[in-house]
């Protein structure tokens, strides 16, 4: 007499496989921005290295303690935008607590904070080029203020970039009838981007602010 054994079910409890073409592509996208970066990087070495003096005294102006706190606002964004990567793992694009209870919050809630610390280092650091336009460091002065505008300018680019993609992933988890692993992989993608924007401007941070 023999008996029949049934395999699991694997379809009941799904999981998500994030190695996937969309997130290999991202990957090898991020790889090229990494070279774009690494150009920049590599201007701003050449311009400092043949005008020392002008360095010296142009980053004289700079609010190193302003330009810290709005270092710790971005890279703290990168902790939430992944504890909306545990959600999106999850499949809960919402929160099923209360507003205040954050342990239950959802991927949109926790993306839509990170819009918000990272929509903050953007004005901040608007702010911050208001200031030294009045100092006298405009994109045109000297090769100090083509170096430090062009280098902040396109990561503050890609920060925005990063903001719209965010509106882009919230949007569709509410239009969203059914929260799947489509859109849980698009989440996911989008934090790979963050995390690389984030870590771009620690390195600026690191040579602008304090290698003077």
């Amino acid at each position: 007499m023999t008996t029949a054994t049934h395999a699991p079910n694997s379809t009941a409890h799904p999981t998500l496989n994030r190695p996937n073409m969309v997130s290999v592509g991202t990957v090898v996208w991020l790889s090229s921005e990494l070279m774009f970066f690494a150009g920049l990087f590599a201007m701003y070495f050449t311009l400092r290295s043949t005008s020392g003096e002008l360095w010296a005294a142009e980053t004289e102006k700079l609010n190193v303690p302003f330009a810290l706190v709005n270092t710790i606002i971005l890279v703290s964004s990168s902790f939430t935008c992944q504890m909306g990567v545990f959600a999106a793992e999850r499949l809960q694009p919402r929160r099923i607590g209360g507003m205040f209870n954050m342990a239950r919050w959802g991927m949109v809630e926790w993306y839509l904070l990170t819009f918000l610390m990272g929509a903050v280092f953007v004005a901040v650091q608007a702010y911050e080029y208001a200031e030294l336009v009045a100092e006298g460091v405009s994109l045109s002065s000297n090769a100090y203020g083509s170096s430090f505008y062009i280098t902040t300018g396109f990561h503050g680019l890609h920060v925005i970039g990063g903001l719209i993609a965010f509106l882009f992933i919230i949007g569709r988890a509410y239009a969203a009838k059914r929260f799947g692993h489509f859109e849980a992989t698009s989440a996911i993608v989008t934090s790979y981007y963050w995390h690389f924007v984030d870590v771009v401007w620690i390195g600026l941070f690191i040579i602008i602010y304090f290698l003077k």
